[in-house]
């Protein structure tokens, strides 16, 4: 089962661009400028499972997966020896930590930014009249996203992976930002998109529940279980005593210094002194 699901990995990238296209083009296309709850299916699948899907598929080709195993400039022995659970910042420069924080919430920024301007009145009024936005709305979603999915996944070859509370806080700030723009959207009184001549109320606050509803489950589907493994793993790690004992051993480390083994009391002497 595990050697399907690998090989199937792959699959994930073109997957991405079919439903991505299957959002955009016709009927899809043209019933989300008439309905809200489909508008709301398609923005989420803009923000949510395209650019997670893309990056989960590009990660798992083969060529990636050889460039993250040896690592930025290094040779793949030396980054399996490097790579001590949960103290892999401590072995790199304190200005490149800054910098990678300084990015990852960056692109969490971006991330959220888009999410609510797009659905923002005005905005959705703009898609409603002119189709060609959607395409706008598809390229800056799943691009922001993707930049966020590649740091949640340590899907960069070019540098290591941030630290796993800094991965789970980048998921819940994105899932909450869906979730805030999903409770506004219900609470509010006014459509996502312009009623027809022949809708009626019953079926606008219909249909608006229920764009809530996918608003709030496709993000709990995709960020939630990252939140949750990444705190896992993390809690996991800072409960290993001899993790710092093994770190101690890397150069470069701001354990140096520390020995595996025990220094005896001063004033001893071994037989042979």
């Amino acid at each position: 089962m595990a050697r399907w699901l690998a090989r199937a990995m792959p699959c994930l990238t073109p997957a991405a661009v079919a439903l991505s296209l299957v959002a955009v083009l016709p009927p899809v296309g043209s019933y989300a400028r008439q309905d809200e709850f489909v508008r709301a299916l398609q923005f989420v699948i803009f923000a949510v499972p395209v650019p997670a899907l893309l990056v989960l598929g590009i990660s798992s080709w083969p060529w990636q997966a050889a460039r993250r195993a040896s690592g930025p400039g290094m040779s793949p022995g030396r980054w399996k020896r490097a790579a001590v659970p949960g103290l892999r910042l401590a072995a790199r420069p304190a200005g490149t930590d800054r910098r990678a924080v300084g990015t990852a919430a960056a692109k969490v920024l971006l991330f959220a930014a888009l999410v609510i301007t797009w659905r923002l009145p005005a905005v959705l009024d703009a898609l409603a009249r002119y189709p060609a936005l959607t395409a706008a709305e598809m390229v800056t979603l799943a691009c922001a996203g993707a930049a966020v999915w590649i740091d949640l996944l340590a899907a960069s070859p070019a540098r290591r992976p941030l630290p796993r509370p800094l991965r789970a806080a980048m998921a819940a700030v994105a899932m909450w930002t869906i979730w805030i723009v999903a409770y506004v959207t219900g609470m509010s009184g006014a459509a996502s998109v312009p009623a027809g001549p022949d809708a009626d109320a019953l079926s606008a606050a219909t249909q608006r529940q229920l764009g809530v509803a996918v608003m709030w489950a496709v993000p709990a589907i995709f960020f939630a279980p990252v939140v949750y493994a990444m705190l896992i793993r993390w809690l996991g790690e800072r409960d290993d005593p001899d993790a710092e004992l093994r770190a101690a051993a890397l150069p470069g480390s701001a354990f140096a210094g520390l020995s595996p083994r025990p220094r005896p009391p001063r004033g001893w002497r071994t037989p042979l002194d």
